[in-house]
């Protein structure tokens, strides 16, 4: 079975790499979509569109471009894999969560147990929580296979 799957939320590891790498190693036919994951690109999403004074001005006009990105990934995927890390609160990811669960669009949650509480409706709408990349590869092998 032909799956797209969009890779959502934290950026700062290789998670991301893992998954994609053992798909490909297990021959699954998976094709993957992300949002930018580099920083300044995404900071800078809106640049185009002409200078502002304000950060806050900036920071909207950058979101809202990124939005479209987003929200065509997420609409076209199949599954969603989201990522919440450690490091930084990734607001990003819990809205991309929202909007799978406004559209009926089956999403995993990638994160630690530490975190669970604070994820708790996040969670509750996921079709799955993984708290590792080998289980969301084992997920997606399951899934994607006759």
């Amino acid at each position: 079975m032909k799956l797209e799957v969009y890779l959502s939320g934290e950026i700062h590891t290789d998670w991301r790499d893992k998954i994609i790498q053992a798909c490909q190693e297990s021959d699954l036919d998976i094709s993957f979509t992300s949002a930018v994951t580099h920083h300044e690109t995404s900071d800078g999403a809106g640049d185009h569109l002409g200078a502002e004074e304000k950060q806050f001005w900036r920071d909207h006009k950058s979101a809202k471009v990124n939005a479209m990105k987003t929200k065509t990934l997420i609409e076209r995927c199949d599954i969603a894999v989201i990522r919440f890390g450690d490091k930084y609160k990734q607001w990003n990811a819990a809205f991309d969560a929202g909007y799978c669960a406004a559209l009926n669009k089956p999403y995993i949650t990638l994160h630690s147990e530490d975190i669970i509480h604070p994820l708790k409706e996040v969670d509750a709408s996921a079709q799955a929580w993984a708290s590792s990349v080998e289980q969301v590869i084992a997920t997606l092998k399951y899934i994607s296979t006759k």
